[in-house]
């Protein structure tokens, strides 16, 4: 039974798509966490959704070639949640309402540069549900470079990120930098959520 259970991980890709996935899902754990903890939900799916545009472009600039596509998307989802983080940082606009208007834009303009691409939506299937089995050893090495950032991150700064998370008057009161650990936290979790891209996919 045990030989037979074990007979998959004979074949490369599916180690690579093993440890993709095991990767991904303690990162999401983790910083799951501090996303339920700050009522940033909603932000993750967001994030999933704005990233288009970035994989449309590194699609187009790359001439159809995979490699570029992390690179794009993580462009994207950074600059994204910076932008989200700019506009609620004042109180006059609430996050969630940025987080609906900078989702909807850059979703809408994803969809129109892949509209000009006849022969994108084998690449976009792939991109919208993940394929863990197709997995390249760059991908893989991606995925653990960037998901290894992110817990060094949590593990570096884990008690300032729990006093902000827990008690904001306490940390003001510590004088713990909350925009620099918010902006840091959009940032790790825009990092994330393109370091899932191939396994699990937008959707997931």
């Amino acid at each position: 039974m045990i030989e037979f259970l074990l007979s998959p991980l004979r074949y490369e890709f599916m180690v690579r798509g093993l440890i993709a996935a095991v990767t991904v899902g303690v990162v999401c754990a983790v910083l799951g966490s501090y996303v339920v903890l700050r009522g940033m939900t909603f932000f993750g799916d967001a994030l999933a959704h704005a990233i288009l545009p970035g994989v449309a472009v590194a699609y187009l600039l790359g001439g159809g070639a995979q490699g570029p596509l992390f690179w794009g998307g993580l462009v994207a989802g950074v600059g994204t949640a910076l932008g989200i983080g700019a506009l609620s940082k004042t109180g006059q606009v609430r996050e969630d309402t940025a987080i609906g208007v900078i989702f909807a834009g850059m979703f809408a303009l994803g969809v129109a540069l892949i509209s000009t691409v006849r022969n994108f939506s084998v690449d976009l299937t792939h991109f919208m549900f993940g394929n863990v089995l197709g997995v390249s050893p760059a991908n893989l090495t991606l995925t653990l470079i960037f998901g290894a950032l992110v817990l060094l991150l949590v593990v570096a700064f884990y008690k300032e990120f729990l006093v902000i998370s827990f008690d904001p008057v306490l940390a003001q009161i510590l004088r713990i930098p909350d925009q620099v650990f918010r902006y840091l936290l959009l940032i790790m979790l825009a990092v994330t959520v393109v370091v899932s891209l191939q396994t699990v996919g937008v959707g997931l």
